[in-house]
């Protein structure tokens, strides 16, 4: 039963935080090590990031429908989006499959923290000193450029590091290069489908003979990943009526408050 309501625990912080620029992956190892949670083939991490970006997938199910169909039939809107839409996400499945053993030993609290306030720094920074496209009340994906599609690509490669956050990676590439808050963030929704569900198929076959090793076995696998699923569905709706209304220097603040706490702790 513990093992349970710790499978819902993380399953609420991985919905909350994947789409924040707070890094879920982060929350997820200082969590799993302050609640002690046996996941060494991180099997559940995997699955309960499929939840949350099944969330992705549903929240923008018609849009989807309507890219991918208009893609097959050749429609020019559609195909240049799918084209951007790869050109962003090469990058970082390349340089994750090359550096996978070594990203694998950074994954401890100590880097989180220290990853946390750089970013939080980089956040602050990027608010206080560059100015951001204003939105013009709709978000739309089409305006996004060849090159403004590579940078936040390249942007997200630099999330690969534990503690980063993807999200926060290409929402704020998104911004350095043109982009206003609501679209980068939109893009940055979309970026993290074929990311994560790649990586983490990937994950799953690699280790699908270490299932056994999940605390809670079964039965925790499909309670985190539904809890992340709903989370991460009133996240998204939450963030994008956010960011239609405020800058992220608050998520800057604290991810700095939330490294070095862990930090303090650690040492």
């Amino acid at each position: 039963m513990m093992e349970i309501l710790q499978a819902i625990i993380l399953g609420i912080i991985e919905g909350l935080t994947e789409f924040l620029p707070i890094s879920s992956t982060g929350h997820l190892i200082v969590a799993s090590d302050v609640m002690n949670y046996k996941d060494t083939a991180e099997i559940f991490t995997v699955v309960v990031q499929m939840g949350a970006i099944f969330a992705v997938i549903w929240f923008y199910r018609a849009d989807l429908i309507q890219k991918i169909s208009g893609f097959f039939k050749k429609e020019p809107a559609s195909v240049k989006f799918i084209y951007f839409w790869a050109l962003a996400t090469i990058p970082v499945l390349v340089t994750g499959y090359l550096l996978k053993d070594y990203l694998t030993d950074l994954a401890v609290a100590t880097t989180v923290g220290i990853t946390l306030i750089m970013g939080g720094i980089a956040i602050w920074l990027i608010e206080n000193y560059h100015k951001s496209a204003e939105f013009s009340g709709d978000v739309n994906l089409q305006k996004i450029t060849k090159k403004q599609a590579i940078s936040v690509g390249l942007y997200q490669v630099i999330a690969l590091i534990p503690g980063v956050s993807r999200s926060g990676a290409t929402i704020m590439g998104g911004l350095v290069s043109g982009m206003d808050r609501v679209t980068a963030t939109a893009f940055s929704f979309y970026l993290s489908i074929p990311v994560i569900l790649l990586a983490g198929s990937y994950q799953l076959i690699k280790g699908r003979h270490d299932f056994g090793t999940v605390a809670g076995g079964g039965m925790a696998l499909i309670v985190g990943t539904i809890v992340a699923f709903i989370t991460a569905l009133v996240a998204i709706k939450w963030l994008l009526k956010y960011v239609s209304r405020h800058d992220f220097k608050i998520f800057a603040y604290y991810r700095i408050i939330a490294g070095v706490l862990i930090l303090l702790v650690v040492l």
